[in-house]
């Protein structure tokens, strides 16, 4: 073994709570009334692509279910897929020490930047088996009043740079 495979390295990604679960399931409305009705959960937001947002706290979301492609109820051997499981970290500080981390490890990010509704800043990639990750930071809060940002403020970009330089809106 050489002497850089035995250095090791303190990670500069430090999770502060899980985020939020994304997946897909195969009927959107059945899913919906399972998360609300049953899990006690408030739908938050819907977007353009069928997806409906859930929140059973503060964060904007922390389920997101993904209507599947599929029509009807998927056999058992076809299963659904795991989009992905969000990590919190403090900052977006953090978030570029991360991505510079994976990408110095070869780890290929998938996406950087910040997608809609949430409002927050993430860096997405995958595990060895290909499971899809994302580190964020910044999630919109929802208060007591359930306002959520309008999608007219969205700012959807594809870089943790331009998620700087185009801040978001306090207040909406």
């Amino acid at each position: 073994m050489s002497d850089t495979a035995t250095q090791t390295q303190t990670t500069p990604i430090k999770v502060r709570k899980l985020g939020h679960l994304v997946y897909e399931v195969s009927d959107i409305d059945r899913s919906t009334a399972f998360w609300t009705e049953i899990m006690g959960f408030s739908v938050s937001d819907t977007n353009e692509f069928g997806m409906v947002f859930l929140h059973s706290a503060g964060d904007h979301h922390s389920i997101a279910l993904v209507p599947s492609k599929k029509t009807g109820r998927p056999s058992a051997d076809a299963g659904l897929r795991f989009h992905h499981l969000a990590m919190e970290v403090e900052s977006v500080d953090q978030l570029f020490a991360a991505r510079d981390f994976l990408e110095a490890r070869g780890i290929p990010i998938d996406f950087e930047g910040r997608r809609g509704p949430g409002g927050n800043v993430g860096v997405e990639f995958m595990d060895p088996d290909g499971y899809t990750f994302e580190i964020y930071a910044d999630m919109d809060q929802i208060g007591p009043d359930g306002k959520t940002r309008p999608p007219e403020q969205f700012d959807r970009v594809k870089s943790l740079e331009d998620a700087v330089a185009r801040p978001l809106p306090d207040t909406y």
